[in-house]
């Protein structure tokens, strides 16, 4: 059994069951911008278990130059 109530999210199963509806149906009704937000999270929160500094985190990039080919 799965209930919404506000902003409060329950679920009630059986030991065992691996309640992964659940875990969609939580997730699709918060939206693609609270998931991306939600796993750059756990990004941070790694890199700072592990020592590192979570301001450093950026894209590498490298100069590229794309040239068009005529044949």
């Amino acid at each position: 059994m799965m209930k919404r109530e506000g902003e409060w999210w329950y679920q009630a199963r059986a030991i065992g069951d691996d309640g992964r509806s659940f875990d969609v149906a939580f997730w699709q009704a918060q939206g693609s911008t609270a998931i991306f937000d939600a796993a750059w999270q756990m990004v941070l929160d790694s890199v700072t278990i592990k020592g590192g500094n979570p301001d450093e985190l950026r894209l590498l990039r490298s100069p590229v130059v794309v040239e068009s080919i005529r044949r």
